[in-house]
């Protein structure tokens, strides 16, 4: 696994990642976006626009499940942040 999560037992590892690769893709997901919706996109999606916006905002919904389930089970989402931040 992630050595960030050495100390935690193996369920609480496998959600922090869970939550850190949703966070990711829609981030990613995101920026494709506000760049299309600005014309910059360097490509033209095959999956129409509106199937992209509601794939994020079902992205945005679970990841707003898991952070609240990361509340009434004690997991700590801040270990996720950038140290360089």
């Amino acid at each position: 696994m992630d050595d960030r999560f050495e100390n935690l037992p193996d369920w609480q590892q496998r959600f922090l990642l869970e939550y850190e690769e949703l966070a990711d893709r829609a981030e990613k997901l995101h920026a494709i976006l506000t760049k299309y919706d600005a014309g910059v996109l360097d490509f033209t999606p095959q999956t129409p626009i509106g199937v992209l916006r509601a794939q994020l905002s079902i992205m945005c919904a679970y990841m707003a499940i898991l952070e609240e389930r990361a509340e009434f089970e004690d997991i700590d989402l801040s270990i996720l942040a950038d140290p360089e931040e």
